[in-house]
């Protein structure tokens, strides 16, 4: 139960953190955070949950994250489901809490809420072929690198941060594809916020981050040196 606390309470903070900073501060230009802030963003609140929940759950905030290191042998198959149930319920949970204040601004309309998205609603236009590639090689590439910095192999301490910039890098690299999930969980909590089109949608951020996890779990585990 510790563990589930845990997940839900980073997941919360990723979303309300990371999807936060888009539709609070990303809204005003003035600002100037743009891309570049919310990619910031999201990869900070990986890297300040790493230390804050990573002794208690592993911190994986993340449906396809627990699938890839349960594939790569890393996670007990009896725990993946109770931990995507934290996980997604922690990310409404973080949405809803936007949503709140949001919501408390006068004339604010929730429009996309930060939701993902493909063609018309993919912030550059993406197909769904686009978004699809995108969304898989991305989430292949971070489960990678969550594998490698948390090897035993690996130097101590660092994985927070490794994690965490690799986050920001894909942020950077896919915002304007699909808004970047590699999240199912984050998804979710935006998608029942930001109405019809993102549920109809969703399916693509479920099924590919999943795809992408069980391909990196399955070749990590292949070239790494040895089994943890």
């Amino acid at each position: 139960m510790k563990k589930l606390i845990a997940e839900f309470i980073g997941t919360l903070w990723l979303v309300l953190g990371g999807c936060g900073s888009a539709v609070l501060a990303a809204a005003y230009p003035e600002l100037g955070i743009g891309f570049a802030g919310v990619s910031l963003a999201f990869g900070l609140t990986v890297v300040t949950m790493a230390y804050a929940i990573g002794h208690i759950s592993g911190c994986h905030l993340n449906p396809a994250v627990s699938i890839g290191l349960w594939i790569g042998g890393r996670f007990d198959k009896n725990e993946l489901l109770p931990y995507i149930a934290a996980q997604v319920l922690g990310g409404i949970a973080g949405a809803g809490i936007l949503y709140l204040i949001a919501t408390g601004k006068s004339g604010f309309e929730v429009g996309g809420f930060a939701a993902n998205g493909y063609a018309e609603h993919s912030p550059g236009g993406y197909n769904m072929l686009s978004a699809l590639i995108t969304e898989i090689v991305m989430t292949f590439m971070f489960l990678i690198i969550i594998l490698g910095a948390t090897h035993s192999k690996a130097p101590k301490g660092f994985a927070g941060i490794a994690i965490g910039l690799g986050l920001t890098l894909i942020h950077l690299i896919s915002i304007p594809v699909t808004n970047t999930s590699v999240n199912p969980a984050r998804s979710t909590s935006q998608a029942i916020f930001a109405g019809s089109w993102a549920i109809e949608q969703l399916w693509l951020f479920w099924v590919a981050p999943i795809i992408g996890a069980i391909f990196a779990g399955l070749i990590y585990k292949f070239i790494s040196p040895e089994n943890d």
